[in-house]
Parts: C-alpha cells; structure tokens; sequence
C-alpha cells in the first residue's frame, strides 16, 4: 500500500446539499466519475453534472420508498476491496465491481426530525438512515484505500489535497477523515437508541445510552493539574451554557460553565415565578450569593449584587431581559469585577460597555428563556458508576403552601416567599437563607448541620432589625429541632418557609407561635449535595 491513493470514482449520497454543487464539479473537473442516488443524483444533474445512478450500477431499481438503493455487492464490494490483495481484485474483477475511493455521505435529518413539534414515531423511524451508516462504516473500515466525507466543512480540505497531490490523497487525510466518520455514526446511533428509550414507559432504561457531542477541550478542570472538556446534548432545545453565544472575552472555563449553568437555572426560576418583572442573580462557586427581582432590569442587578458584594467579586451574573445601556452601566459601577456576565441578549453599546470595563470577562448570550429541555435527567459521575435522577423542576407555587403557624400571610407573603424558595434549592445542602420580597440577604450553604447554615446565613444577613417588611427565611430540609429557627427568629426572621416532615415539627412550629412568627410548608424538599 502506498501511502497516496488516486481518486477516479466517488459515490455522493447525501441529505444535506450544502456546498454539494461545488464540490461535486471539482471532483468533475479533476477527472472524477460520480456516482449518486435519489435526490443527490437529481440535483447533480439539475446543475448539469452527469452523474451515474447508483440503480444503473447495481442493476436492481430504487425500492421500498428508498430503503433499499446502496445495499447491494456492488456498493460495498467497490468500497471494502483492498486494492493489495489479489484475492479481492480476483473477486472484484470476476464479479465486475469497480472501485470507489470516494465515499460522500451524510445522513436522514434523524437528530432534527425528533425534534420537531408533534413528530410521530412512524415520521421518526423513517428517518433512520440504513445504507449510509453502512457505507460510512465500510470507507473508513477501509481508509486505507478509500477517502470518507461525512460533513460539507471537509469538502475543500479534499479538494485542496487532491490538487496538493496530482489528484490523491494521503492517509494522513483518509484516517482523520474515517475517525470523524466513526464518530458520526456512533453518535447518530446514540441518538436513536436514546429516543427509543424514550419511547417506551420505562424513566430509566436498562442501559443508559449517552449522546453528547465534544465542543472543546478546555484548559484544565476545576484545577490545573486536572484536564477538562465540555460536551453538548444535541438534543437538548432549551437555553443553554453549551450553545450560548460567546459575545466578549476569553472561552469559558470549567468553573465558568459550572457557575453559569446554575446562574441560568435561578434567573429561569425566578422568571417563572413572577415573569412580569426582571431577575438577576449572582453565583459564587455554583451557590447563588446574591439575587434580586425588580421592575427593571438594571434594579434587579443592583439588587441581586448588593445581596453580598464581597462574595459577588469576580462572580457570575445572570440576567432575565435583554442588557440595555442602562444595566450595562449599573454592572460597571464602582470597584466591582465579574468572571461571567449571561443574558438573553446584549444591545451593541451595551456589550462594548461592558466589554471595554472588563477585557477578559465572558458575555454570554443565551437566547430567550424559556422551559424546554428542562425535564431531562440530571447525570453524576461516580467512581465505577453513574448516579441518574429526573432533575429538579418542581415549580414553586404560592397557592400550594400550607400555613402551620403564627399570623396568617396574605397572598402577598406568599409570592414573596417565591424568591427565597427558589434561592434555597440552588444552594448546596445544608441551605437556609435569608431574604425580603425582592433580594437575597443572606444564605448559610454546605454546612454538616443545619444549626450551622442558620449562624451563617444570618452571619451573611446582617443587622435585619433594619430592614422594611418581611423578612422571609427557606430552609431547603426539614427542621430537626427548634435550635435553628430560634436563631433565625432571634435575628429578626418574621417568616419561615421549609418543607416539615420531622418528628418535631410541633416544636418548631410552637416558636414560631410563641415569636408570631409566620410559618409556611411547601412539603417539596430541596437538597442540592
């Protein structure tokens, strides 16, 4: 085998006729026979190539709606025969098989059929390409000898290489080409087999099969001496760190996708609760250390910061609305410094704003927010293992919580209590913070014990004494024992929110009476470890 293969034959079948023309009249101009099928060979000759129908070559028609065209000896024996084997050229000649060196397939639009609105499963399923995996598969078994295009962005790689070469190629070309074919067939399997997953009752099948598309090698993991990359659902629809648009600053870091992923989640939460005002919030090592909602988008920034400004330095901020002018120069004011800034969209004179304070600070637009994709299954990896769980999405609603003590609340309190519900379900366990109707005060997070979460939320809190109107405390668990709601309520707390359930819920409930203290149950548990 010699290292330069030439190229006199090509069989182009694809779906995506992107760039198809050109390429296809460079092979032509270099000498190169074409063969193609269906509406490859259609739009070929449209553009007036003269191309050879794969049915001229097989001698067997079109069939089944399509299924069957490629499935047939004389494809595949022209693919897989090694050009240095005497055995194969014997059979290839006996059987009048031709050789073909260039394999250009790209496959049924399956990933973006399912996920269409109201898809059927028969519309679904007849989008399983059979006949290019399998040609893909047999060129790139058969790199040695055969060129596999699997994308039209490695359409000019090939053409420069066969002008490069007196119209060859190198294996060089042929091996990375045949690994990219590998990996696309792998993860379009991948795809299919994760969709009948869901198209059977089961949550949770008995083989978790994975699709998850490389975006890029990052410069290390959460420290330097560990080595990291980011990965992308293909099929997740919703907004997303993994697809946002990098409008300014350097790429993200694994910390960055990290702390900007649980930015996003709060400011959604947030919005759903109250979407007929603005959010913010700030995330400091994935727990949110502030939050704000205001009648504006730049109120809600400036209340979500000044929840903990030492914390919020070099943070992450998410946003709900679109960052005007106006925001911009709020998140500018003053000493402040900021890893990560993400929101819908950024006006031009916003994101120069921006960008001209911080050189380095990542603007992240993320598209208009919204629910989808977010019942999917929360993945962790473990030693050995992977843990799997439906993610947390249950929603907060006001009308559901049940009053278990002190003065009744209003509807009011009740909607008020949204923000710190949704704070505390962000915070890792345990969590208690601390909050009025419209920002976050204080949050205790990670602690052992939960006494210990309430010491530091107030901690973080500071004199509540002073502050105007409720003052709302979320604990993401149940109560124990009465020694952390007395501390809380000693600080100035006037209303508790946690799930109940403990054995000494009367306890608790009987300080609050005691104090007048209102106390609400959501009975949804919130741990985040």
């Amino acid at each position: 085998m010699t290292d330069l293969v030439p190229i006199r034959r090509a069989l182009i079948s694809v779906s995506d006729k992107k760039d198809l023309i050109p390429f296809a009249r460079g092979l032509v101009e270099r000498g190169i026979e074409i063969i193609s099928t269906g509406g490859t060979n259609r739009a070929l000759t449209e553009a007036g190539l003269s191309p050879i129908a794969v049915d001229t070559l097989t001698g067997f028609p079109e069939m089944m709606d399509g299924r069957v065209k490629t499935l047939h000896p004389t494809v595949h024996g022209g693919i897989l025969a090694r050009r240095d084997l005497d055995s194969h050229v014997a059979a290839m000649k006996q059987h009048d098989i031709q050789p073909i060196d260039i394999v250009c397939v790209n496959l049924y639009p399956f990933e973006q059929t399912i996920r269409q609105d109201e898809v059927t499963n028969d519309e679904a399923i007849e989008q399983i390409d059979i006949g290019g995996p399998s040609m893909l598969r047999s060129g790139a078994k058969n790199h040695d000898f055969v060129t596999v295009v699997t994308d039209p962005s490695q359409y000019d790689r090939v053409i420069g290489e066969l002008d490069g070469n007196d119209g060859c190629t190198t294996i060089e070309l042929r091996r990375d080409l045949a690994t990219a074919a590998f990996a696309r067939t792998a993860e379009y399997d991948a795809t299919i087999a994760a969709w009948m997953s869901g198209t059977t009752s089961a949550r949770f099948p008995s083989v978790l099969r994975l699709n998850f598309v490389g975006q890029q090698q990052l410069r290390y993991g959460e420290n330097p001496h560990q080595a990291g990359a980011v990965y992308r659902d293909p099929d997740f629809q919703g907004p997303s760190v993994t697809s946002a648009k990098l409008i300014s600053g350097k790429p993200l870091s694994y910390n960055n996708l990290l702390d900007a992923a649980s930015a996003l989640e709060i400011v959604q939460d947030l919005h759903d609760i109250d979407s007929g005002r603005f959010a913010s919030a700030v995330i400091k090592h994935t727990n949110p250390c502030g939050a704000g909602v205001g009648d504006t988008l730049s109120g809600a920034f400036d209340l979500a910061y000044s929840g903990d400004p030492l914390a919020a330095y070099g943070g992450i901020v998410a946003l709900s609305g679109p960052v005007d002018r106006a925001t911009a120069e709020s998140i500018v004011a003053g000493g402040r410094f900021l890893e990560v800034v993400l929101a819908p969209s950024f006006d031009d004179d916003a994101a120069a704003l921006l960008a001209g304070r911080w050189k380095n600070c990542r603007l992240l637009a993320i598209g208009a927010l919204d629910d989808r994709g977010q019942e999917g299954l929360s993945l962790r990896s473990i030693p050995g293992g992977l843990l799997a769980q439906e993610r947390d999405t249950h929603p907060f609603s006001a009308s559901d919580l049940r009053q278990a003590a002190g003065p009744k609340a209003d509807d009011t309190l009740r909607q008020a209590a949204g923000l710190p519900w949704a704070v505390v379900k962000l915070l890792k366990s345990n969590a208690i913070c601390i909050a009025t109707p419209e920002r976050l005060l204080g949050a205790g997070a990670g602690q052992m014990d939960r006494v210990a979460a309430c010491r530091l939320a107030v901690a973080k809190a500071g004199d509540l004494t002073a502050v105007q109107g409720p003052v709302i405390a979320a604990s993401d668990a149940f109560f124990p024992f009465p020694d952390g709601p007395q501390i809380l309520i000693d600080a100035g707390v006037t209303c508790l929110i946690h799930p109940g359930g403990s054995k000494r819920d009367d306890e608790t409930f009987a300080v609050c009476e005691e104090h007048g203290i209102t106390c609400l149950l959501t009975g949804i548990r919130h741990f985040r470890h």
